[in-house]
């Protein structure tokens, strides 16, 4: 099983997230390893894949290369070959939910579980945390619909963390909205929250969360029939992820 390593947010191409980003580099474990980006949240900006490239290639030394999806020309065997041939995977931010609706139609959620399986680091910013989690909030989620709707709405991830998710946790508009969804449930669940410049990674069956402003910060939440709970994660070394998903 691979290492996953969700950002909560931050600038790449203004180095808010270097820290971060030179460890998922050294968590691949190679001299130069193989960097796929996934920019298809950003409807595939050159702006970001080239920032992409100058951080995790000229700065960090990877060997980068890029999927791309909207234009159609990528075969499912190139998708295919590019991912389970990469030592590190990372997803760009942008619209979640029309990122993981084009990824299903490639098939690419069903390559990126493999590729974590066989040990690649899989990890991305904002949208690109979003992914690796069982259901999530994002931006784009209307909120007045589904208060209408009496019913909770949620981005559906892929699962490799059995939790739900949001990004960008130090912003009010984050953090109020996705505690109140996660009180809207209706039965017990985990959540994680994460401020920008701030990462969880999880590597196997262990957790531990890191950071490029010493500020940042993590959060673990739960709601059960007393309300929401809310602990903040300072594990700056691996423990156990049965103390981050457990009830409690």
């Amino acid at each position: 099983m691979g290492t996953m390593i969700a950002i909560g947010g931050g600038e790449l191409n203004k180095s808010e997230t270097l820290a971060i980003d030179q460890y998922i580099v050294q968590s691949a474990g190679k001299k130069e390893p193989k960097a796929l980006f996934i920019p298809t949240a950003s409807y595939e900006a050159q702006g970001y894949i080239e920032a992409f490239q100058r951080v995790y290639g000229e700065q960090l030394g990877c060997q980068t290369d890029i999927l791309y999806l909207l234009d159609g020309a990528t075969t499912p065997a190139e998708m295919q070959s590019k991912i389970m041939s990469s030592d590190l995977v990372y997803v760009g931010g942008g619209v979640t939910k029309m990122m993981l609706s084009v990824w299903r139609e490639h098939g690419v959620d069903q390559a990126l579980k493999e590729a974590y399986e066989a040990g690649v680091v899989l990890s991305g910013l904002s949208a690109g945390a979003i992914c690796w989690f069982s259901e999530a909030y994002g931006s784009e989620m209307n909120t007045e619909d589904a208060q209408e709707q009496q019913e909770r709405q949620c981005l559906q991830g892929l699962g490799l963390i059995p939790a739900a998710f949001c990004p960008h946790y130090n912003e009010e508009e984050y953090r109020s909205r996705f505690d109140q969804w996660m009180l809207s449930g209706g039965e017990p669940s985990i959540g994680i929250g994460l401020d920008n410049h701030c990462a969880l990674v999880v590597r196997g069956t262990e957790f531990k969360v890191i950071r490029s402003a010493p500020h940042a910060g993590a959060y673990r939440l739960y709601s059960d029939d007393r309300g929401l709970h809310k602990q903040r994660l300072d594990q700056e070394q691996f423990a156990d992820i049965e103390e981050l998903l457990r009830i409690g």
